[in-house]
């Protein structure tokens, strides 16, 4: 099941990723000037945030077997609009869509938390996880293979015929009587998660973290196709997405952090990733002058950032059990925002300092994780002492 579960996550996590080594495109097919193109992957982000803050918390109050199938479904009919958007305005409310319906991920990892063991969650979540990092990177090859050979809009109806596809499966394999975790009306539900925050320490920090870690990543992964695709490289769309998967060699190498999380390492395991994370747009920098370079700090920042989500998640999860599907809910809005700045934050960079720019608007994002993190860690310390 939580195989099934990983496979599924990948699937949905992807159509919030495609256009990003495919904006170059679609900003030619509708005359979209560079300055202004990350708005189709922050579009995407804030009909994400809508759909955390909106649908996950349902998953606390009706039946989650129902609620993921009809996610997937409607998945399928807003991929299938993006790909037939015929002006702007179409494929930017197509996005909202498409983002708001990809939180069934989050609906998922919330039940999978709820079905495992309290002693085999962190390994449990993070196996999931690992399927929603897979989902992210692997996205920038597969959307680069299928746009070389059918254009940008071939991806999107692919992604469509693929929720159907998943859709139907988790129809047939989802167990039918999951129980439901709360009775309470939709509108207490709603309000308790601010409260949840305002309340647990750990919360806030770790939306925090995600936050920032996040938009490092958006930094990146948004920007990257602009000069990748320029000259003196001008490379493919399948080539850019070459590098996804060198990512996803460092985002499934930190898939153990759930397992550290369930040994009492969380705060370590945090600590240094938030380290590599700064050092690794060190790496990054080099991108005009040594491929090579860049691509070792892509699988630094892609470790670094996963190593850290599992690890928020395994102990958000632990600190309300009683809550699951609410807490995924407010902790990715801020993995959401922190997405859709960085998405916006990196194509301005871009278009006015270069290349620097992105890596210094990145590395920004980065030591204030670290720095945080580190603040946080300290008042602990003094706290217990």
């Amino acid at each position: 099941m939580l195989v099934i579960f990983a496979i599924t996550c990948a699937s949905s996590v992807a159509n919030i990723y495609y256009a990003q080594p495919l904006l170059d495109t679609i900003a030619t097919s509708f005359d979209i000037d560079a300055a202004r193109i990350g708005l189709v992957v922050t579009l995407t982000q804030i009909g994400y945030a809508a759909g955390l803050l909106f649908i996950v918390p349902l998953g606390d109050l009706v039946n989650r077997r129902k609620l993921i199938v009809a996610q997937a479904l409607l998945s399928a009919i807003a991929l299938a609009g993006v790909g037939s958007a015929p002006a702007a305005p179409f494929l930017f409310a197509g996005m909202v869509l498409v983002g708001l319906l990809a939180v069934v991920v989050q609906v998922l990892v919330a039940l999978t938390a709820t079905l495992a063991r309290p002693e085999e969650r962190g390994r449990a979540v993070g196996l999931v996880t690992s399927g929603v990092v897979i989902g992210i990177l692997a996205a920038r090859f597969v959307a680069g293979v299928l746009a070389d050979a059918g254009g940008w809009r071939a991806v999107y109806f692919f992604s469509a015929g693929l929720m159907l596809l998943m859709g139907l499966l988790l129809a047939y394999v989802l167990p039918r009587n999951i129980p439901v975790a709360s009775a309470e009306r939709y509108s207490v539900v709603l309000r308790s998660i601010p409260a949840l925050f305002l309340r647990e320490p750990v919360l806030r920090l770790r939306a925090g973290l995600a936050f920032l870690i996040f938009a490092s990543f958006s930094t990146l992964w948004t920007a990257m196709v602009l000069p990748l695709s320029a000259a003196p490289f001008s490379l493919s769309h399948t080539t850019i997405g070459l590098f996804g998967l060198a990512g996803l060699a460092g985002a499934l190498a930190a898939s153990r952090a759930g397992r550290m999380a369930d040994r009492g390492l969380a705060e370590r395991t945090t600590g240094v990733s938030l380290a590599l994370l700064v050092l690794s747009w060190g790496a990054i920098g080099f991108l005009p002058h040594a491929l090579a370079v860049f691509t070792i700090g892509v699988v630094l920042l892609d470790f670094a950032v996963q190593a850290v989500h599992v690890t928020n998640q395994s102990l958000i999860f632990a600190a309300r059990p009683d809550a699951h599907s609410r807490l995924v809910g407010g902790y990715m809005v801020f993995y959401s925002a922190g997405s859709a700045l960085g998405a916006i934050a990196s194509t301005a960079s871009y278009a006015r300092y270069g290349w620097t720019g992105v890596c210094l608007t990145g590395a920004a994002f980065s030591l204030a994780a670290l720095l945080l993190w580190a603040w946080s860690y300290a008042r602990s310390r003094r706290r217990v002492s």
